[in-house]
This record gives C-alpha cells, sequence and structure tokens, in this order.
C-alpha cells in the first residue's frame, strides 16, 4: 500500500533572534491604497505598481516571512527554487518592494483553495453561525485547534489555501523538503 501524501502548514519562525518583521501590504510604491485581503482568495492578482512594504520591527531579512495579515513574502531564491521545482502555475510571485531594502522580493500569491479540513481528526473544530451576524462567512471555520487535513483531497497540489481557512498556507512534504535543502530562512512547518 502506498504510504499517503504528507502536508505541512508553512508558517514563519518568529524565533529567530534579530528578525525583521514587516508591515500589512496595504499600499502600493505610487501610495495607492491597496487590498491586502485579495492575496488569499486563491485567484490572481493585478496590481498597477508593486505592493511597497514597511518594517514594522527592524531587524535581518529573511528569505521567507509572513507579512500582516499572514500574506507570504519570499526572497528571490524562493522563485527561482519553486520555478525549478515546476511550480509556476501553483502560485503567482507579485513583485514587491520591502522599504530600506534593493533585493528582490514578491509575495506568494497562492492560487489554490482546496476544501479538505478533515474535521473529524483535527482536535477543535468551531464554524461561524447565524447568530454571529456574519453572513458573509456563515458556515466557514471560526476557529481550528490542531488542524488536520485528508491527504486523498488534494490531489497534485504543493502549495495552497483551505477552503473556509485561508490563513495558513499548506505546502507538500516535497516543497518543504526542497526549502530545508535550499536552506530557506524563516520557515517553520507544521504536519497537518
Amino acid at each position: 500500500m502506498k504510504e499517503p501524501k504528507r502536508y505541512f502548514v508553512l508558517r514563519d519562525d518568529l524565533h529567530i533572534p534579530g528578525r525583521w518583521h514587516l508591515s500589512i501590504p496595504d499600499v502600493d510604491e505610487t501610495g495607492r491604497e491597496i487590498d491586502p485581503w485579495q492575496f488569499k482568495d486563491g485567484v490572481l492578482v493585478k496590481l498597477e505598481a508593486a505592493p511597497l512594504l514597511h518594517l514594522s520591527r527592524p531587524g535581518h531579512a529573511l528569505d521567507f516571512t509572513l507579512t500582516g495579515l499572514t500574506v507570504p513574502l519570499v526572497h528571490g531564491r524562493v522563485v527561482s527554487l519553486f520555478e525549478r521545482l515546476g511550480l509556476d502555475q501553483e502560485v503567482q510571485f507579485i513583485p514587491t518592494r520591502v522599504e530600506g531594502f534593493t533585493e528582490p522580493y514578491f509575495i506568494l500569491n497562492a492560487l489554490q483553495i482546496i476544501r479538505c479540513i478533515d474535521d473529524a481528526r483535527c482536535e477543535e473544530v468551531l464554524y461561524w453561525l447565524p447568530e454571529d451576524n456574519r453572513p458573509d462567512k456563515e458556515g466557514q471555520y471560526r476557529d481550528i485547534t490542531g488542524l488536520k487535513i485528508d491527504p486523498e483531497k488534494v490531489g497534485d497540489a504543493n502549495v495552497f489555501r483551505l477552503w473556509g481557512w485561508t490563513v495558513v498556507l499548506i505546502v507538500s512534504e516535497r516543497v518543504k523538503l526542497a526549502m530545508e535543502s535550499e536552506g530557506i530562512t524563516g520557515t517553520r512547518f507544521s504536519e497537518v
């Protein structure tokens, strides 16, 4: 019997001493406001100018960082790695300026949202209910503890967000191992 594929939440390693912290990507380099939530919709994003990120706490730059609202920012090294892995159909890399830095940085926009949360295997799931008065969220996840997904529902995806719980970015074991092998800084992985 074939081993099931393994998947991981890709998180920001907040325990790196002296690391930087970045603002929410809510303005572009011309000062125009942009909607930071659009980077969690699982669709191509078209912008008139590059998003501009400010340092909310100066420090050492990382190859992978979650900005405010958990929007992933990656160094050009990550873009090259994902291109070598053939993942260009699963992600969009949006050129981004980081104030005070000249190196190439990109917002990683996952282009797939997959309905694969395994409610029964999670420690606890809470849903938005009618009495919460949020019809835009009703039926979606309000909170999840001990997140688990059903790998059978993922198909061949390597990078995606979860339907109803887009606050996390999921990567396959293949991506995790490649990022670790490449020495990509700032990452922390939790199996789901």
